[in-house]
C-alpha cells in the first residue's frame, strides 16, 4: 500500500503561480510512475501531467504545456507540480496518483493504483 498526501493548493490570482507537492509513504521501496489529475465542478477528472519512475519522461495535457512542470525527488518520495501563468480555467481539485507502470507515462486514470485525497486550486480572474 502507498499513501499519497497532496499539499500546496490555495487561492491565487490569474497569472500567479502555485507549487503542488505530493508526498508518498508506505510501500515506497518500489518506484512508481506518478501523475497529476484534476477535476473541476461538474466535470470529469482529467489528466494534467505525468512523470516516469526515473523522472526521465514527462507528459502534459495540451492546455498546460509551457505553464506547468512536473518533477520528482525520489530521495524524498515526493512529486511536484509547478504551475505558472495560472488561468481561471485551471480551477479544480488536483489529485496525485501513483501507478505500477514500468516504463514511460500514462494518461488514463485506470492505469494508476493509488490516489491522494486532493488539494483545491482556485484561480480568480
Amino acid at each position: 500500500q502507498v499513501q499519497l498526501v497532496e499539499s500546496g493548493g490555495g487561492l491565487v490570482q490569474a497569472g500567479g503561480s502555485l507549487r503542488l507537492s505530493c508526498a508518498a509513504s508506505g510501500r515506497t521501496d518500489r518506484s512508481y510512475a506518478m501523475g497529476w489529475f484534476r477535476q473541476a465542478p461538474g466535470k470529469e477528472r482529467e489528466f494534467v501531467a505525468a512523470i516516469s519512475r526515473s523522472g526521465s519522461s514527462t507528459d502534459y495535457t495540451d492546455s498546460v504545456k509551457g505553464r506547468f512542470t512536473i518533477s520528482r525527488d525520489n530521495r524524498k518520495n515526493t512529486v511536484y507540480l509547478q504551475m505558472n501563468s495560472l488561468k481561471p480555467e485551471d480551477t479544480a481539485v488536483y489529485y496525485c496518483a501513483a501507478g505500477r507502470i514500468m516504463y514511460g507515462t500514462r494518461r488514463q486514470a485506470k492505469e494508476y493504483d493509488y490516489w491522494g485525497q486532493g488539494t483545491q486550486v482556485t484561480v480568480s480572474s
